[in-house]
């Protein structure tokens, strides 16, 4: 099937024709999304990436997704360029706006970025190379199937003639592309581009102070804001100094911004407080101050006197928090995940029980650079410059909030420092569209650091009371895991709750997954490795627990426990049923390769010097780790060196930029060890750096990485190496002193990073 060229407006047309000066612009057609290769196609996806080849032979790729540092800017260019067949050093990569149209889904998060455009992208290189062999083959005559192509050019052998790209780009532009299904793509092994290391296309900008960032976006004549918020989440302004903030250098307007009857079920009265305004769905309550600078608005910010309706969330804190945890779990669980035999007898008659309570607190995400969006409202239209990892829904968001239509909404992708899943909500996205229709003009609105630690959509907390059955051989025949977290009754408060198949789920004789919460008034949400970043210190943590009861290898044990024969799961026994998706055989190879690698067999731990092994399966990604610590008398640890070993398919894209994922999750999971969100009376009492810490450039080990290629489709990296760290360290903890760590962070259990 020929898919035809869409027509060209007049104002594309010289947008493409100032790009390239002349020459070929693909991706002005439709290029349908190739069979997936995990599960059945989305039918939502068309991706249309474009390609600009300009009449010298440069050529540009357009990267269609957010960068927020995992390298997909690079990545996936990269696969469009190896099929297409060009020198990688001639390729230029430009961030692509939203346009879903074109591009197909355009978004950051779950790693999915990989296994979602691995063969769709290398298919449209595909498609253009071909298009340029066939023009090269009508002009000398000749069939396609004689031609070749080799670093941007296409060669017919025979005669020995060759024509470079540039020279095509032409009469390449107005040939149909062709169907997809007749696309014939590279064997991995005559990949030149994937596969090879290849340096951030952002490096040197990036090192050079050139403006890339959100925080960086300036239009002319754009104001600034800032907004002050309840220090209590869901509270709200009874009366304010206005007119004091409004006499200010600088200060063009400040105004109350007043919860939505959605977000207070009634009415709103503002009548008491001249400069009120409703705000839009998604927004926090608060003040609003817009000046010529960001200093002067920040700065008459510190003048503000707000006198706070504080609401109900002034009840909650951490201590009333942990008591009724502790309170839950004593009594029988209010949800059944999933169970199957017959734990409880299964418990009772084990020759050994192990028990132990597991606690983790709220974080915060601390990405590097704060909620940022530049926005501009004019004529019924907006224009955003935005750092979201979900554009799409923040465009819907901010048009529902402005009252126009989606399609009246531009909305430029800039490059993210740091999202971490707190850029997948939009929050700061559409306070800065609401507030640049308040003003009809263009706002940039820009969070400090204390308004991102003290309104987050944090990592909830959680505590676990965790039981298993060990028979008289040390065989593990029964595991109890009560959770008890945030919600009502069997409804969770966002990235609260675990999946009903997560190891060693389906894998031991008798067992019960269970919950109960309690309510919450913060706002919760995803964070790197949502949930699994949480439940993996648990369950590791646990199973070396048990290993150590069972006078029993952790390595051994956990192969036990993949040998099993897994049981299907079914409607009865538990609320959530589902599809255990979890690879037996690619766990084992993980933790076989790490031990192969980090001589497991041989290491011996000794007092004050230990080593932990863990590992976890998540995003389609399997992981297991060995970290080697020092314990100094001071309860000090020195995290000497880590061995890693992963399965993310049969090819690693760019490992240069795998390797930074790698390690990159394990700071950031050491980091996850030190972090806490405390409440008290409603309030967040963290603030910044300097009280939620993250791990300091010394601290940071070495690590040896080490992949296994299997057989399965490239999956994405940015978030199934972080779960291991914590319960690998933890592990290592307690082989070097005795000591268990079942509360994190590290400090409330008496321990700290060198």
């Amino acid at each position: 099937m020929n898919i035809a060229p869409k027509p060209l407006s007049r104002r594309s047309f010289l947008q493409i024709s100032a790009l390239t000066g002349g020459g070929l612009a693909l991706g002005l057609f439709d290029l349908p999304l190739a069979p997936a290769q995990f599960g059945a196609p989305r039918a939502d996806l068309s991706p249309n990436a474009f390609i600009k080849i300009a009449s010298d032979g440069t050529v540009t790729v357009m990267a269609k997704s957010p960068e927020i540092g995992q390298g997909v800017k690079t990545m996936l260019p990269m696969m469009i360029a190896e099929e297409l067949d060009v020198d990688w050093s001639h390729v230029r990569v430009e961030q692509a706006d939203l346009d879903d149209a074109r591009f197909g889904g355009q978004s950051a998060g779950g790693s999915t970025s990989t296994q979602t455009n691995y063969l769709p992208l290398r298919r449209i290189g595909a498609a253009c190379r071909q298009m340029l062999v066939t023009v090269a083959a009508a002009r000398w005559a000749v069939p396609a199937s004689d031609c070749t192509t080799a670093q941007g050019r296409v060669l017919h052998t025979a005669s020995g003639r060759s024509l470079g790209y540039g020279e095509l780009a032409d009469a390449a532009a107005k040939v149909p592309p062709p169907s997809l299904d007749s696309i014939k793509l590279k064997d991995p092994k005559d990949f030149r581009i994937i596969g090879k290391p290849q340096a951030n296309v952002d490096n040197h900008s990036i090192v050079t102070g050139k403006p890339l960032f959100g925080i960086d976006s300036s239009v002319p004549g754009m104001l600034y804001a800032v907004i002050d918020k309840c220090p209590v989440y869901g509270g709200k302004v009874k009366t304010a100094n206005l007119d004091q903030i409004k006499k200010l250098p600088g200060v063009r307007h400040v105004i109350i911004l007043a919860p939505s009857p959605s977000t207070t079920g009634g009415t709103v009265d503002t009548t008491t407080e001249p400069g009120t305004a409703i705000v839009a769905e998604g927004m926090e309550p608060g003040v609003a101050i817009i000046a010529d600078t960001w200093w002067e608005a920040q700065s008459a910010r510190s003048a503000l006197k707000v006198d706070w309706d504080f609401g109900t969330g002034a009840t909650q804190s951490s201590e009333k928090f942990a008591v009724r945890a502790a309170e839950l779990l004593k009594a029988p669980p209010t949800d059944t995940l999933r169970t199957y035999g017959n734990v409880d007898a299964a418990l009772s008659s084990a020759a050994k029980v192990v028990e132990a309570t597991y606690a983790y607190p709220f974080i915060a995400h601390m990405t590097m650079e704060p909620m940022d969006t530049t926005a501009s409202f004019k004529d019924g239209k907006l224009e955003v410059w935005t750092t979201s990892q979900s554009p799409g829904g923040g465009r819907t968001q901010a048009a529902r909030a402005v009252n126009i239509q989606p399609s009246d909404v531009t909305v430029h992708m800039c490059r993210i420092g740091g999202g971490f899943g707190r850029r997948l909500q939009n929050d700061y996205l559409v306070e800065a569209a609401w507030l640049a229709k308040q003003i009809n003009g263009t706002v940039k609105l820009l969070w400090a650091r204390e308004d991102d630690v003290t309104h987050d959509a944090y990592r909830p907390g959680g505590t676990h009371l965790m039981r298993a059955g060990l028979d008289a051989q040390g065989h593990l025949v029964a595991w109890r895991q009560h959770l008890a977290t945030y919600g009502e009754g069997s409804r969770l408060v966002s990235s609260a709750g675990m999946d009903a198949t997560e190891f060693p789920s389906g894998r031991v004789p008798s067992y019960g997954l269970y919950t109960s919460a309690q309510p919450l008034i913060l706002r919760t949400g995803a964070l790197r490795a949502p949930g699994h970043n949480a439940y993996a210190w648990v369950i590791e943590s646990f199973l070396d627990e048990v290993a150590t009861a069972a006078g029993r290898d952790p390595l051994d044990l956990r192969m036990e426990i993949l040998n099993a024969t897994p049981i299907p799961m079914a409607a009865e026994g538990g609320r959530r049923g589902g599809t255990d998706t979890l690879n037996a055989d690619r766990l084992k190879g993980v933790l076989q390769l790490v031990a192969e690698k980090s001589g497991w067999a041989k290491l011996k731990s000794t007092k004050g010097h230990g080593y932990g092994l863990a590992c976890h399966y998540c995003h389609a990604g399997y992981f297991a780790e060995v970290a080697e610590v020092t314990v100094d008398a001071a309860n000090k640890i020195k995290v000497n060196r880590v061995w890693a070993a992963g399965d993310v398919g049969n090819q690693i894209i760019n490992p240069s930029g795998a390797e930074a994922q790698v390690i990159s999750s394990i700071v950031d999971g050491m980091s996850q060890m030190q972090h806490e969100i405390t409440l008290a009376d409603g309030r967040v009492q963290q603030s910044n750096f300097s009280d939620h810490p993250v791990l300091r450039f010394q601290q940071a080990p070495p690590v040896e990485l080490f992949w296994r290629l299997s057989e399965f489709g490239p999956t994405g990296l940015g978030e199934p190496a972080l779960p291991p760290i914590l319960p690998a360290i933890a592990n290592a903890v307690f082989a070097a002193t005795g000591k268990r760590i079942r509360t994190i962070p590290l400090a409330r259990s008496g321990f700290s990073f060198a």
